[in-house]
């Protein structure tokens, strides 16, 4: 079983709580544009935020990886963007833990901030497609290294 560590260090264990999510099953390009809309939030309105994606109800803005992505007129400053739900979910889900572990550590949960969060890529799950006259297609699936830092303020 690998080791894993955090992209962050220095932080004061006594006032942050951290979580994290390996391998998830959700693409690393939503999931890094996800984990930049909500770096620096207050927790409430990351999750609130992150129920309404995954309603469709609310956008999130696409800033690398867009050619040839549609530009919507309910986003408001960056034209290209979208409704990554897959990606939201896992990281909805991995706030949820990390609201858990700073409430276990005595942290306000009303003052905490999102200090960090990160996505990287993470292994990929190789499969392949049989086809006709011996060949076969290469089916790949990517997952994603998520981690959150909780900070409380004030």
């Amino acid at each position: 079983m690998p080791t894993y560590g955090y992209s962050i260090i220095g932080m004061d264990p006594d006032r942050t709580a951290v979580s994290s999510g390996r391998n998830l099953r959700c693409s690393p390009k939503h999931s890094r544009e996800v984990c930049k809309e909500i770096r620096g939030m207050m927790l409430d309105k990351a999750i609130e935020l992150l129920e309404s994606v995954i309603e469709e109800k609310a956008w999130i803005p696409y800033r690398r990886h867009k050619k040839k992505r549609g530009h919507h007129a309910g986003m408001k400053k960056w034209a290209p963007g979208g409704h990554p739900v897959k990606a939201s979910k896992g990281i909805l889900k991995i706030l949820r833990n990390a609201e858990a572990n700073a409430d276990s550590k005595g942290l306000d949960i009303d003052r905490l901030r999102i200090a960090h969060s990160a996505a990287q890529r993470g292994r990929t799950y190789k499969k392949y497609i049989e086809r006709a006259f011996g060949k076969s297609s290469p089916y790949f699936e990517n997952t994603t290294h998520i981690e959150i830092v909780l900070e409380e303020v004030g």
